[in-house]
């Protein structure tokens, strides 16, 4: 699938960002330094709230409001960064993909996999880049630990272990399941990037500790299946203090040829029974490595303003993406329902509903010839 790219010419890539709150201003902070890029509005239904965050950046005057294509047309931006909460990030990605207006999304690509579903099936039909910015996926370590993973062959069972305890206050405190939808995602697709592999099914339980702070559910194991009969076993807490986890996770693969150790902050680590490699991951040779091109959100903005320019395919663009919200999905319902949940019973589900709720007739005929959601996410799909 090809998508539109920038003219030749084009110096800086220009961006309105949607979204003022916390994590909006980081990534405001990312792109004030990022060269590449120019900054050239800010967008949130409070339009006091953009201009203070305008200010803080040093840039008082900068053009805000409340619409982000209306900002966009009026400031001349090539493309939209939308860090809005999850429950607006379908409409403000359908509207800027409607709008000729490629998109950057925070996670999750949308509140539900049927929203994704639609999003894709708009960035097939307007031919506009729609990519989301998982963005642990963007770490040298973790690169580095993929790349050694590789080397172990056959992977068995790769787990990790989540446990913190952040007070955020605001809309993840009275979410129904935070840990799994808000943060579990991110070790959701990072299992998928070290295996090389996706997800076939899922066991879950998920549960919320007697003193926890959260309203929804904040802990949370789950075991999935992959294809090639590997297993990923999650179990984290986002009401654990007391030595806790890297934000990444504490990482185990266990693999035919030896195992592999990651803290989640330092270089992994590999413990092997063959050809010599019982290297750190950081020794395996510089060219096996793929260097990312900054460090979280700084290299998903990268890849996407590079994605931009040269129509190469980037991680997280909205058809590949769709699996890992679809894990998240999965282990939800494996959780109420008490039982083993398949990915594609979420897939065809999640399209069944977005068909029959689909406002924009094009966008449904997109999806309607589909056949299959699974289908229609693989490479040339």
């Amino acid at each position: 699938m090809t998508f539109a790219v920038l003219p030749n010419g084009v110096e800086r890539v220009r961006v309105v960002v949607v979204g003022a709150g916390p994590m909006g201003r980081a990534w405001l902070r990312t792109i004030a330094d990022d060269s590449e890029v120019e900054l050239v509005g800010i967008a949130d239904l409070a339009v006091d709230v953009a201009d203070q965050a305008a200010a803080e950046l040093g840039r008082a005057g900068l053009p805000t409001g409340p619409d982000s294509v209306e900002l966009a047309r009026r400031t001349g931006a090539h493309a939209i960064v939308d860090v809005t909460v999850p429950a607006a990030h379908h409409p403000v990605t359908l509207a800027a993909l409607r709008a000729g207006i490629p998109v950057l999304g925070e996670k999750p690509a949308a509140a539900t996999v049927a929203e994704t579903l639609s999003l894709a099936a708009a960035a097939e039909l307007t031919g506009q880049l729609f990519m989301v910015s998982q963005s642990r996926r963007y770490n040298d370590q973790l690169s580095a630990a993929r790349a050694s993973a590789q080397r172990l062959g056959r992977a068995g069972i790769l787990s990790v272990d989540f446990f913190k305890a952040p007070r955020f206050g605001g809309f993840r405190d009275e979410m129904a399941s935070p840990l799994l939808l808000d943060m579990a995602i991110h070790q959701f697709d990072m299992a998928r990037f070290l295996l090389r592999a996706d997800p076939v099914s899922v066991l879950c339980d998920e549960y919320n500790p007697a003193w926890s702070w959260y309203s929804g559910d904040a802990a949370a194991t789950a075991a999935f299946e992959f294809e090639g009969g590997a297993r990923f076993v999650f179990a984290g807490s986002w009401c654990s203090p007391g030595a806790e986890t890297s934000w990444n996770g504490s990482w185990r693969l266990s693999a035919e040829r030896g195992t592999l150790l990651w803290d989640g902050d330092n270089p992994s680590t590999v413990d092997a029974v063959a050809d010599g490699a019982d290297r750190p991951s950081g020794e395996v040779g510089a060219s096996a490595v793929p260097v990312a091109p900054g460090d979280g959100i700084a290299g998903s903005l990268r890849e996407f303003t590079a994605a931009l320019r040269t129509g190469a395919e980037p991680m997280g663009r909205v058809h590949e993406n769709v699996l890992s919200l679809a894990m998240v999905e999965a282990a939800m319902l494996s959780a109420r329902e008490g039982r083993r949940v398949t990915i594609d019973e979420i897939l065809q589900a999640s399209l069944a509903t977005a068909l029959a709720v689909e406002r924009d007739a094009e966008v449904r005929d997109v999806m309607a010839g589909w056949g299959s959601a699974r289908g229609a996410l693989q490479p040339g799909g």
